[in-house]
């Protein structure tokens, strides 16, 4: 498996172009196109990918997140870090840039 970046506060993510999503009754539901593996994210994981369809800076995307939950700005940031790098490892996620 190859080195994988870090993701920080800093880094610009999206959606990798190698997956194909959908809706499915309020669960985003994914298929990464190298591994014919399908993925669901149910509730937060679903709000996240939808911020993922664009280049989004990861603080942004934890200031969405402790804007629209009930969650401590500390450990959104973990959460999201350590979920986003689960989608990297998957090959689900890019990372363009400000790490």
């Amino acid at each position: 498996m190859a080195t994988l970046d870090p993701i920080t506060r800093a880094s610009v993510v999206c959606a990798s172009d190698q997956q194909v999503s959908s809706d499915l009754a309020g669960e985003s539901v994914l298929l990464s196109l190298e591994t014919a593996r399908y993925f669901g994210l149910p509730g937060v994981g679903s709000r996240i990918w939808e911020l993922l369809r664009a280049p989004v800076r990861v603080s942004d995307i934890c200031a969405a997140i402790t804007s629209e939950y009930d969650v401590t700005p500390e450990r959104c940031e973990a959460d999201t870090l350590d979920f986003l790098r689960r989608l990297l490892e998957k090959g689900l996620l890019e990372v363009r840039g400000g790490v």
